[in-house]
Parts: structure tokens; sequence; C-alpha cells
């Protein structure tokens, strides 16, 4: 099982990314995928998940509004949106996947750095 995180970068406060979770080895549909932060010095904080059947969406209160999940059973492939972007968004991106739980992250992917500064 593979999960690799890309999209991440260094934008001004208030622009927009897209993070991109490139899943090989599971079913997106068939797990939950979770987006899970780690900003300098902090803990991880899980922010976003999408659940395995019918793709109900959740949000930490930090992003809720700004970022959006999203997949792509065909590419097999999760996405997170991030508008509005704030330099307290600043952090390393890993998507996670499990079976049973949204941030469970039985498997995990090498992250994705994202800068929010001017």
């Amino acid at each position: 099982v593979q999960l690799q995180a890309s999209g991440g970068g260094l934008v001004q406060p208030g622009g927009s990314l897209r993070l991109s979770c490139a899943v090989s080895g599971l079913a997106v549909d068939a797990y939950y995928i979770a987006w899970i932060r780690q900003a300098p010095g902090k803990e991880r904080e899980g922010i976003s998940c999408i659940t395995s059947s019918d793709g109900y969406t959740m949000y930490a209160d930090s992003v809720k509004g700004r970022f959006a999940i999203s997949r792509d059973n065909a590419k097999n492939t999760v996405y997170l949106q991030m508008n509005s972007l704030k330099p307290e968004d600043t952090a390393v991106y890993y998507c996670a996947a499990d079976r049973i739980v949204c941030y469970g992250a039985e498997y995990w992917g090498k992250g994705t750095l994202v800068t929010v500064s001017s």
C-alpha cells in the first residue's frame, strides 16, 4: 500500500492550493481517507476525512468552510482543496487510510509541505 501526497508549496495568505493523495494497493472508496497535518512544534491534527461507503465528509473547525475533500474513484486519488489559506495553515500535510475509522491511519503516506507566507 502506498499513499503519496503532492501539491504543496509556498502560497500567500488568502491564496489556494489543491493537494492530491494518489493511492495504490487499496481502493479509496473502500477505506476512510483522511488528511492530517503537523505544524512546526505542534501535535498532529486531523483536519478532514471522507468515509468509505457513502463519501460523507468531515472537517475540523479550524478548516471548515475553507477546505474541501473529494475523491476520484477512477483515479484512486483523494484531493484537498484549500482556499483562503492562513499562515497558521503552514504545516506538513499527510494523507492516511484506515479501514474502520476516519483518523485511525492504518496506512500513512509521505507528506507535502504547505507554507503560507507573504
